[in-house]
């Protein structure tokens, strides 16, 4: 069982390291969000649940009003609580019709990285970039290597790198993830600003 610190809270991190599911649903969460409370979230659905390991089945099969009411809180799992609880029921029912509910079935004797690619990014919510992030989490931290997985990853795959969750293994790495994310936003900003000063010198 894989040891994660990327929630920065022991009772989240152990849930993520054992549950593929809550796995994948804090990789889901992560977007528009903090990330390390994205993937505490999946602990705090859990303790509402009043479950130990979150079930794909229980999931699909819940109330829609009652999962978003558990996703609502307080605290919210999500800066999103509606659209985030149909999208994990969305997820889980995906996982129960095509994998027989288990989460790990997704990487589960894959030949290669590009076959696990294209399964990640079928999962609801998940796009071509959040596909390749979670690729590079399972190979970096989850022990799933099929071949070729860092290729199929892209940059995220790369060793040292500190571009994404993949690469969070506790606080000073969380920092350092933050600040790349943050000079690539700034550089994009620079960059869209200087084609738009160029466009009006024109």
């Amino acid at each position: 069982m894989p040891t994660l610190r990327i929630a920065q809270d022991a009772a989240a991190d152990e849930l993520l390291g054992r549950d593929p599911l809550a796995l994948l649903i804090g990789m889901l969460l992560d977007q528009q969000f903090p990330m390390e409370r994205a993937f505490a979230a999946p602990r705090l659905l859990a303790d509402r649940l009043g479950v130990d390991t979150l079930s794909a089945a229980q999931l699909a099969d819940a109330d829609p009003d009652e999962l978003q009411r558990l996703f609502q809180g307080p605290p919210a799992l999500h800066r999103y609580p509606g659209s985030m609880a149909a999208r994990t029921r969305d997820l889980a029912r995906l996982l129960v019709d095509r994998y027989d509910g288990r989460a790990a079935a997704v990487w589960a004797d894959v030949p290669d990285g590009a076959t696990l690619l294209r399964r990640l990014g079928e999962l609801p919510g998940f796009g071509a970039q959040k596909a390749r992030i979670l690729l590079a989490l399972l190979g970096k931290q989850y022990g799933v290597t099929p071949a070729g997985w860092r290729a199929a990853a892209g940059a995220y795959g790369e060793e040292g790198s500190r571009r994404s969750v993949a690469d969070v293994t506790g606080p000073e790495s969380l920092a350092e993830v933050r600040a790349t994310k943050q000079a690539a936003k700034q550089a994009a900003k620079d960059a869209k600003d200087a084609k738009a000063a160029g466009t009006a010198a024109g």
